[in-house]
C-alpha cells in the first residue's frame, strides 16, 4: 500500500472494518480475536504497531518477519481456527517506522478461534455464545455468497458421475501423497468439498448451487441458474458480431476445457523458456483468465460472462460482487474470496493457484508475451484485458475472406483495394494459412512481379514481407537472403520508419527482443498503389 493511502487509512480511525493494535515481540490473543471477528462480518484491515488514537508506535524491525509468519501459521492451523483461513500480512513503513497490515477478507464460513465465535460490532470484537446468534451469522453469509444457496429439490441424481470422477482423478494427481478424495464415493466427495450443507433456517440438508455448477447435468444447471452462460467469441473482422463463437452452458469444469480449446484453436503458442523449461505462454495466460471468470463471477446476475479474442487484445468479463471500483495491480491487490467453495475445488484440481497469485502471474507473463501489462478492472463487471499482436492470432483458423492480417486493422485503407491489385504470381495470404513453405516459394517469384515503379530494393522487399504479417529482424533476414548483410536491413527499416511506411509493434521499447514491424496505413496505401502496375502486367 502506498504511503499516502496508509496515512489516509489511519486518519479514518478505528471502525467496523479497521482495528489498530499495539504490538511488541509477540502476537497477542486479541489480534486473532479481531481476525476472527473481521472474517465473520465484512472483513477488514488490522494494523499492528498503531495505537488506538492513530499514533504510529511501530513494531520491532527485526521481529516483523517473524510476527507475520506467526499470523500466517496460526490462521492456517485448524486446531486454532476452525475452519482455517489463509492470510497474507504485509510489512509496511509509515512515518519511518515498521508496521504490519493484515487484510482479512470476508469469509463464506463462520469461524471460531480456539472454540469461540467472534463478531464485529462498531469498533469492538464481540464474543458470540448464543446458538441463535451463530445461526444468524450463517444465514447472513448464505445471503452474501450465492454459491452456498441450498437447493432443496436437487439430489445426487442431478450430478454427473463422470465429472466427479474427473475431479477425483485430477485432485489425486495434484496431491502430494494420497488425496482424501481418492478413496471417497461420489456423495462423500461432494460433502467433503463442503457442497452439501444444512440450511440454518429449516435444518434441512441439501446440495448447494456450487455443487450443481461444478458437477451438475446441463438441465439441472439451467433449472438452478437460468442466466448461467459463458460466451466465447472471436472478433477479428466482424467486430459487430463474430467470426467464431462457442456458447457454453455446461458445468464449470467442462466449461474450462471448452474455453481452453477455443483459445488453442485461434491463438498461436510462441516458443518460450521459463528457466530451463519450455512452457505454453498463451496457455498460462488464458488459464489464469478462465479460472478467474469461472470461479469468481456472481451467479445471481444475468450478465453473460465472455471470453473475447479481438484484433489487439483478448479479455474476459463477468458479473462481480465487489466492494469497490478501480484498477488492480500487483501493488494494490487485496485477495477477496467470492466463491470459496468453487475456488477450493478448482485449486484441488490444479486449475487455479492460491488466492491473489494470479494477478502477479499474469503481469509477469503478459509482459513477456506482448511487451505490455494486462489490465484488471474491478467493479460490478470484472474484466481482465491482455494485449495481443498479429502473430498471436492463428490466422489459418479464421474462415477464408476474413482479410489480410496486416491490412484488416487499417481503417483508412479499404481491404478490397489490396487483393484487387495484388500480383497474380504471389500467394493470397488473406485466404491461405501462413506457412514457411509458401513464404519461401513466393519469394522466388519476386523477379516476375517487380516493375519500374516498384523495383526489387531491400525496402520494397521488406514492405511486401510485412504485408503478409508483422515480422522481426530474425524472421526477415533469411527471407531476404541477408544473413550476412544485417546492416542493409537496419538501414532499410530506418528509412521505412522515418517515412512512416512501417511502425514498431512495441514502440515504447525499440530494442525489445520481441520487437516486430508492421505496415502503417501509409505503407498499405503505398504498396497497393505500386503493385497495381505489377498486377496488371502479370495479368497480360
Amino acid at each position: 500500500m502506498k504511503a499516502d493511502e496508509l496515512h489516509e487509512l489511519i486518519a479514518n480511525g478505528e471502525g467496523l472494518q479497521l482495528e489498530f493494535k499495539r504490538c511488541g515481540a509477540g502476537v497477542e490473543h486479541d489480534v486473532y480475536e479481531t481476525i476472527c471477528a473481521f472474517a465473520n462480518r465484512y472483513g477488514g484491515d488490522l494494523l499492528l504497531g498503531v495505537l488506538d488514537d492513530g499514533t504510529v508506535s511501530g513494531v520491532p524491525d527485526k521481529a516483523a518477519p517473524q510476527l507475520a509468519r506467526a499470523i500466517i501459521s496460526t490462521a492456517n492451523d485448524s486446531n486454532v481456527f476452525l475452519p482455517a483461513m489463509s492470510l497474507d500480512p504485509k510489512i509496511e513503513e509509515c512515518e519511518g517506522k515498521t508496521i504490519i497490515r493484515v487484510h482479512v477478507p470476508q469469509s463464506a464460513d463462520v469461524h471460531a478461534y480456539k472454540g469461540v465465535f467472534w463478531d464485529r460490532a462498531g469498533e469492538a470484537d464481540v464474543r458470540v455464545r448464543n446458538a441463535s446468534k451463530i445461526a444468524e451469522m450463517a444465514i447472513r453469509k448464505q445471503g452474501i455468497f450465492t454459491e452456498r444457496k441450498i437447493l432443496p429439490f436437487a439430489s445426487m441424481a442431478d450430478l454427473r458421475p463422470d465429472v466427479i470422477a474427473k475431479c477425483r482423478s485430477w485432485a489425486s494427481n495434484m496431491a502430494v501423497g494420497d488425496h482424501p478424495w481418492k478413496s471417497l464415493d461420489d456423495e462423500n466427495l461432494v460433502a467433503s468439498a463442503g457442497l452439501i450443507r444444512t440450511d440454518p433456517e429449516t435444518g434441512r440438508k441439501g446440495l448447494t448451487l456450487a455443487a450443481i455448477l461444478l458437477f451438475g447435468k446441463d438441465d439441472a444447471i439451467l433449472e438452478a441458474c437460468p442466466g448461467y452462460m459463458t460466451d466465447a467469441l472471436l472478433r477479428i473482422r466482424n467486430t459487430d458480431r463474430y467470426d467464431d463463437r462457442d456458447t457454453i452452458r455446461t458445468n464449470l469444469i467442462d466449461s474450462f476445457g471448452r474455453l481452453e480449446e477455443f483459445a488453442r484453436r485461434h491463438m498461436t503458442d510462441p516458443f518460450y523458456l521459463d528457466g530451463p523449461h519450455r512452457i505454453s505462454l498463451s496457455g498460462v495466460i488464458t488459464r489464469e483468465m478462465f479460472a478467474n471468470t469461472l470461479m469468481h463471477r456472481e451467479f445471481s446476475s444475468a450478465y453473460i460472462a465472455k471470453f473475447v479474442i479481438a484484433r489487439d487484445r483478448m479479455f474476459v468479463e463477468n458479473a462481480s460482487r465487489s466492494n469497490w471500483t478501480g484498477s488492480i495491480t500487483p501493488d494494490n491487490v487485496e485477495p477477496t474470496q467470492k466463491n470459496p467453495l468453487i475456488a477450493a475445488v478448482f485449486r484441488a484440481m490444479g486449475l487455479a493457484d492460491t488466492l491473489g497469485s494470479g494477478v502477479r502471474k499474469l503481469f509477469r507473463y503478459t509482459r513477456d508475451y506482448a511487451g505490455a501489462d494486462p489490465e484488471f478492472h474491478e467493479g460490478d463487471v470484472f474484466r481482465i484485458t491482455v494485449p495481443i499482436r498479429d502473430e498471436h492470432i492463428a490466422w489459418g483458423s479464421i474462415p477464408a475472406g476474413v482479410g489480410l492480417p496486416a491490412f484488416s486493422s487499417v481503417s483508412n485503407v479499404a481491404d478490397a483495394a489490396v487483393p484487387e491489385s495484388w500480383p497474380e504470381s504471389w500467394p493470397k495470404p488473406w485466404s491461405e494459412s501462413r506457412s514457411e513453405s509458401w513464404s519461401e516459394s513466393w519469394s522466388e517469384s519476386w523477379s516476375e512481379s517487380w516493375s519500374e515503379s516498384f523495383p526489387p530494393t531491400v525496402e520494397n522487399k521488406v514492405l511486401v514481407l510485412l504485408a503478409v504479417s508483422p515480422k522481426g529482424t530474425k524472421e526477415l533476414l533469411p527471407l531476404l537472403h541477408l544473413a550476412t548483410l544485417a546492416n542493409s536491413l537496419r538501414t532499410a527499416l530506418a528509412s521505412l520508419l522515418s517515412r512512416g511506411l512501417v511502425e514498431r509493434t512495441i514502440p515504447d521499447k525499440p530494442t525489445s527482443r520481441l520487437q516486430q514491424y508492421r505496415l502503417t496505413a501509409k505503407g498499405c496505401a503505398a504498396i497497393a498503389a505500386a503493385t497495381a502496375h505489377s498486377g496488371k502486367r502479370s495479368a497480360k
